[in-house]
């Protein structure tokens, strides 16, 4: 009692002091009680350290302002040497004591100390002892450690099992995997009454790996799934109770690596029906765990698993999801499968991004909303490959592009904007790559055809996205008056495109037809074909820019007309016969002649414009 005063008044004389050093005035009330809590002692029989004189009367109370001290902050819990060790050092002692203890059976082996029973019977002891020792740890606030000697007991356990089963035969295979059930299921009941992820997840690692510890290397495709759907069941019913976003991760990684091992082993087409049971079961619950989970990725204390569960999961779900089908699919009778099979998850994810929230049915986050959405765009880009080839997968693509397009200008989503852009990518790019070549007969011709529906699709475009308001902010490259400029200079340089490939397939034929003069002379008629075209285009840009003031119309009618003036003066003064280059000279030259009177007129007031602007 003596020591425990001589602190407190220690402490006390400490805050006095500095209180006196900030200029702050001491409480009358303080002192008082501090002496008479020290009288009170004495009278006790308890010694005073020393004598303080009473006040006769207390001076009114003036309550101390703290706000010059800091804070006293209190030490991090989670820094690098409370992590090494109370959870690194932790861990690797639970792996060295597995290690030690598969070690110790196999010396027992090897020296026949005890029977095989025996060892068994002491690993089952020790397991079980470890699990009861943990409680103690726990009943005296040792959480975590109290989880990893239960960790550790488990794993005993298991590996007892494994050695009665594997090992010594003492036990068939189905009695070690209800025992090692048991044991699963024990530990998952017991993380659920204490609010214990950490052992949650321990108990979720022992479940998976009993297939691995009981397998006899045999075909038991039932037995294995039905066991992995319980499993992923359980996983799913914990986190709709529990905020445990590691075990929907863990159960997921588990379920893929055995599905996966079983089917490059065991799986033929006698198996499809039940295997494509099997596949829609796993699929689906984990497609709809991230709606059924307590998981919210905006919350403070949201973890990377969190991330993992509600971003990654979805991803890899879907993906991994649709490769099996396809694979399942693929065979000679049902090998035309393919494209349903994509555009029926394109409509799984539709649905499910429609579901309303009702009871543990959680309402979609906006980030899963976007994800389901931006799938179900994705296995419709799918299905058109799968299913279209050549120009129809132009066609397909750009045609829903222009769809998406138009969705997006109704419900003004951003990420749907930037789907149908990534369409409309990939239905340009298979136009200049992949389109089927022209036939003799110009312009009347499949490529021609789909240069057209492409000029279409693009100039709808330009019109949708000029005449659309910008009602939120976005980047400047998905900004609708960018994207109505950049699909106005595509119908433009579509319209270049197409012509200039009709007229060199048009005179290339011509090479072929048996006529001696067009042999030798049809790059001459090619060449000024070229120029009459592009002078004839820019001519019509630059008048439908003065019609419709445009000044972006303008510019690349100016822009083409300076490539012609460079195809006029580099290429055709000595690749044209001589009637031929006059006539590209006299003609270009009228051309710039009229631009120049129709700029020097005015007719726009553009020196008026610029008078303003300066």
């Amino acid at each position: 009692m003596e020591d425990q005063l001589g602190e407190l008044r220690a402490r006390v004389r400490c805050i006095e002091e500095a209180l006196e050093r900030a200029g702050i005035p001491l409480p009358g009330a303080v002192k008082p009680r501090m002496e008479s809590a020290v009288s009170s002692q004495e009278s006790s029989g308890i010694p005073s350290l020393a004598p303080a004189p009473v006040r006769s009367q207390p001076e009114p109370v003036v309550p101390p302002s703290f706000s010059s001290f800091p804070q006293a902050q209190p030490e991090d819990a989670r820094s690098l040497e409370n992590q090494i060790g109370s959870q690194w050092f932790n861990r690797v002692g639970i792996l060295a004591v597995l290690i030690g203890m598969a070690w110790f059976l196999k010396f027992a082996i090897d020296n026949h100390w005890i029977g095989p029973l025996g060892r068994i019977l002491i690993g089952l002891l020790a397991g079980a002892a470890l699990i009861a020792w943990s409680e103690r740890f726990d009943r005296h606030g040792y959480v975590a450690f109290a989880y990893s000697l239960k960790a550790a007991g488990s794993g005993i356990l298991y590996l007892s099992l494994w050695a009665a089963f594997s090992l010594y035969q003492l036990i068939p295979a189905g009695a070690a995997f209800a025992a090692m059930i048991l044991i699963t299921a024990f530990n998952g009941l017991l993380s659920w009454i204490r609010d214990a992820e950490l052992l949650a997840f321990y108990a979720i690692i022992g479940g998976f790996s009993t297939p691995l510890l009981i397998s006899t290397g045999e075909n038991h495709e039932v037995a294995l799934f039905c066991y992995l759907l319980l499993l992923d069941i359980a996983v799913l019913v914990l986190v709709v109770l529990r905020p445990w976003s590691r075990l929907l991760f863990a159960a997921f990684l588990g379920s893929v690596f055995y599905v996966a091992a079983w089917w490059f082993n065991y799986y033929s087409t006698v198996q499809f029906a039940r295997t494509a049971f099997f596949l829609t079961c796993f699929f689906m619950i984990f497609a709809c765990a991230p709606r059924l989970a307590r998981i919210e990725l905006d919350e403070a204390g949201s973890s990377a698993w969190d991330a993992l569960a509600m971003v990654v999961l979805p991803i890899a779900n879907a993906a991994l999801g649709f490769l099996a089908f396809y694979a399942l699919f693929d065979i000679s009778s049902l090998r035309n499968a393919g494209p349903w099979i994509a555009v029926d998850f394109a409509a799984f994810y539709l649905v499910l991004l429609r579901l309303p929230a009702q009871g543990v049915w959680r309402a979609s986050s906006e980030l899963l909303s976007a994800l389901h959405l931006a799938a179900a765009v994705v296995f419709l880009t799918l299905a058109i490959p799968l299913k279209a080839h050549g120009r129809w997968l132009t066609i397909g693509w750009l045609v829903e592009g222009a769809a998406l397009l138009w969705v997006a200008n109704r419900t003004r989503l951003l990420l749907l904007r930037v789907l149908a852009m990534l369409c409309l990518a990939l239905g340009l790019a298979t136009l200049l790559l992949i389109n089927p070549p022209a036939s003799v007969m110009p312009f009347l011709n499949q490529r021609f055809a789909t240069y057209c529906v492409a000029i279409a699709v693009f100039a709808l475009v330009a019109w949708m996205a000029r005449s659309t308001v910008e009602s939120e902010p976005a980047v400047a490259a998905v900004r609708w008056p960018a994207l109505a400029a950049a699909a106005a200079l595509i119908t433009s340089l579509l319209i270049l495109v197409a012509v200039g490939c009709e007229i060199h397939s048009y005179w290339w034929s011509m090479r072929w037809r048996g006529d001696r003069y067009l042999f030798g002379n049809y790059r001459i008629y090619a060449q000024f074909t070229y120029s009459a075209w592009f002078m004839i285009y820019g001519a019509i840009l630059l008048a439908a820019g003065f019609w419709r003031r445009s000044a972006f119309l303008r510019w690349q009618a100016l822009v083409l007309l300076a490539l012609a003036i460079g195809k006029v003066f580099l290429v055709d003064m000595s690749a044209l016969s001589q009637g031929l280059r006059i006539l590209s000279f006299l003609g270009l030259g009228v051309l710039l002649l009229a631009v120049s009177f129709a700029y020097q007129r005015d007719w726009l007031n553009l020196r008026g414009q610029r008078g303003a602007a300066s």
